[in-house]
């Protein structure tokens, strides 16, 4: 019999360890900073349940019920759950296809879509997938929140004014706004203008007053005495004085679940991106340690216990946390404390919103929605990169100009998008050491190595970057084509799948055709244990992993050939090239490269090896210098290093087959076009030169 694992029991078993490890002496400060949050959150939950059409006790509810299960579970000591300015548009955008507001259908629909987002999130921290929220941009959040700032905005003008016209976007709002300007009420504009004066004018006075209580307060009192609710003036009226009410909702209606899925998953996305950035702003100033899959839980809990406790979607309010946490709250107590000094209010005194005017609440929201506009992080934003330049415009754009669910998808899949973009296109270039000779940077100003390429890799090798990655280092191949031998520094990659070791293989594959090599420099040791358990490296060898410090120096006396340096380049790039001297010749002779590949005839060692026992032997010229030659030859070879060879008058057989000779072949081939140029017509050279005669043991017989 399976058993349920530990982390999710851990998880269920939040409350317990909160309530069991309180300490007591928090009480007073979380008691106080509950009240605090709760002057703030009365009228905002009232406000922000009619951005989303609905009844207002339906966002007193959720301020109740989410307040509490949200602080129960969650991980962080500030976090205020409830019904937010983000997520309520949100809301009644998803339910709009199902439904009309004020039909007990959209209700029901809203009930039931609360609890999918909730089952979404709680789905999420379950499968510790907190961590995905790690790769969706802020920018969708600061673009999202000043389109929904904008709309919510607009969208209360037609409560300011006393219009009845739909609002869902832009679009709508607009041309309804020029279709029944002229039907505005007077009476209650001047009602919502004045409320918005007045909020304005406290906070100028006492920017710690909460203004819109107060606001909504006085003006409920005027409409009162002066009997404005008779005059045309909408009121809210009286709220219900119970507890929230258990709804039965349609858990099994797979044809509404089926359309509230999208809108679903919209607002449990938000939900969860604007939870965890507020949890971890403040913990970065509190220095508390968060569990986000934790904070998922406690998000999905909410959400399913307001679902069907006749509310809906909840999400963490920046605001409210903030002032949470500057009013001294220590614990989740304190929105514990504040959701029950709602509930108190609701229960006794819900007869004081009788005479609250729909359109000071619309004042409320329209001020609301302008704090919403960050101006200074949109400027901070658009500064920056790019990429979340982009993402914050075209989620902007997007709440604007369609329907809110899929204006929230949009970013989200463009934040990903961008991500995968960075990642599968890391920075591959090469890099060449500094006149100390200490580190290695990107220079391309520089004239390269002739012989050798280092470059570096800046990111991941997994399956979406190899491509990327190998197409840049074979364009660089095919730029500097002299560089047979190529270094690769891999300490900026900490990843790597079999995609990644495949690629290896084929750069490996393409250097070793042309004749060279590829080497690597400080392979981190995930990477390496990959390279080992897939045979990638006992197929290179274990000789072609350096060490860092010494491996520019293993590759110049042990790989390279230092007479390319003296014959062919007057580059200096290396430390231990710096004393190797430079040779000019008084006449022009092709490099290496210049020479069409298969114009000179070559000959393998073991042909070599079985003319030299023939009856008529071929001619041996060793072009290399004498300290190579004395290191070891063929033999009967005679020496004539290149440079004789093409400054001096020297008289060879044209009736006799010349084999010539050097380290590797490139001087073997240059001495050849020379001589074939000169009439020479029985040149050839050793393929491979002296190290694939070594290689293949033959010098070990003739090594003097």
């Amino acid at each position: 019999m399976s058993t349920i694992p530990k982390h999710i029991i851990f998880y269920f078993l939040q409350p317990f360890r909160f309530l069991r490890h309180y300490d007591h002496q928090n009480l007073r400060p979380d008691f106080v900073a509950g009240i605090t949050v709760a002057v703030i959150l009365l009228p905002q939950a009232i406000a922000f349940a009619m951005i989303a059409e609905m009844p207002p006790e339906m966002g007193l509810y959720v301020a109740i019920v989410g307040g509490i299960v949200g602080a129960l579970w969650g991980c962080s000591n500030q976090m205020q759950t409830g019904p937010t300015n983000a997520v309520s548009p949100l809301v009644l955008s998803s339910l709009l296809i199902v439904a009309n507001p004020g039909t007990p259908e959209f209700l029901i629909a809203a009930g039931l879509l609360t609890v999918m987002a909730g089952a979404f999130q709680l789905a999420m921290g379950l499968a510790r997938l907190g961590v995905l929220v790690n790769f969706i941009s802020h920018s969708v959040v600061v673009g999202f929140s000043t389109g929904t700032g904008v709309l919510i905005g607009l969208g209360q003008l037609r409560h300011l004014l006393r219009l009845d016209f739909p609002s869902e976007n832009l679009i709508e709002i607009s041309q309804g706004m020029v279709a029944h300007w002229a039907e505005s009420h007077q009476l209650t504009m001047g009602i919502g203008i004045g409320t918005m004066l007045f909020i304005v004018l406290l906070r100028k006075v006492n920017g710690k007053l909460p203004a819109e209580l107060i606001s909504m307060i006085a003006i409920s009192m005027i409409v009162y005495f002066l009997g404005l609710d008779k005059q045309g003036v909408k009121v809210i009226g009286q709220l219900p004085g119970h507890l929230p009410p258990l709804v039965n909702l349609p858990l099994f209606d797979l044809d509404l679940i089926s359309k509230l899925a999208t809108g679903a998953l919209a607002v449990g996305s938000i939900g969860l991106i604007t939870s965890v950035s507020i949890s971890r702003s403040i913990a970065a100033q509190t220095g508390q340690r968060l569990d986000s899959n934790q904070e998922f839980v406690a998000q999905g809990l909410a959400n399913i216990a307001s679902g069907f406790f006749s509310g809906y979607a909840s999400a963490g309010s920046f605001g409210r946390s903030a002032v949470n946490y500057k009013a001294g709250a220590r614990t989740p107590m304190s929105a514990i404390f504040s959701s029950l000094f709602v509930l108190i209010v609701m229960l006794t005194l819900s007869s004081l919103t009788a005479y609250l005017p729909r359109a000071s609440v619309a004042g409320v929201l329209i001020v609301i929605a302008y704090g919403m506009i960050d101006r200074a992080e949109i400027k901070r934003i658009g500064q920056g990169t790019r990429g979340d330049a982009l993402i914050m415009l075209i989620t902007f754009v997007s709440t604007l100009l369609l329907r809110m669910e899929f204006a929230v998808l949009v970013g989200i899949i463009l934040s990903f998008a961008i991500y995968i973009m960075r990642t599968s296109t890391p920075r591959v270039y090469p890099v060449l050491p500094d006149k100390s000779f200490q580190h290695f940077t990107y220079q391309p100003d520089k004239k390269p190595c002739p012989q050798l390429a280092i470059i570096d890799i800046l990111g991941d090798l997994y399956f979406g970057a190899v491509t990327h990655v190998e197409e840049a280092i074979l364009e660089h191949l095919s730029a500097h084509p002299t560089q047979r031998f190529l270094l690769l520094r891999l300490q900026s990659v900490n990843q790597c799948d079999f995609s990644g070791i495949h690629m290896l293989e084929n750069v490996v594959r393409t250097y070793r055709e042309r004749g060279g090599d590829v080497y690597f420099v400080r392979v981190r040791q995930r990477v390496l244990s990959l390279m080992k358990s897939t045979g990638f490296y006992n197929k290179l060898g274990e000789d072609h992993f350096l060490a860092g410090d010494s491996a520019i120096q293993y590759l110049f006396y042990k790989v390279l050939d230092p007479a390319f340096c003296i014959y062919e380049d007057d580059q200096r790039i290396f430390q231990e090239c710096q004393g190797v001297p430079i040779i000019t010749y008084p006449l022009e002779i092709p490099v290496y490269t210049d020479i069409p590949h298969g114009s000179i005839p070559e000959i393998s060692c073991h042909a070599v090896w079985q003319h030299l026992h023939a009856d008529t032997p071929p001619l041996v010229i060793d072009v290399r210098e004498p300290r190579e030659f004395q290191h070891g030859h063929i033999p009967d070879a005679q020496l004539i290093p290149l440079p004789k060879l093409l400054t001096q008058p020297i008289e060879l057989p044209h009736n006799r087959t010349i084999v010539l000779v050097c380290r590797g072949g490139r001087r073997s081939i240059r001495a050849a076009h020379f001589l074939r140029s000169h009439g020479y017509d029985k040149v050839i050279h050793l393929e491979g030169g002296m190290l694939a005669w070594e290689a293949a043991g033959l010098l070990s017989a003739v090594e003097i």
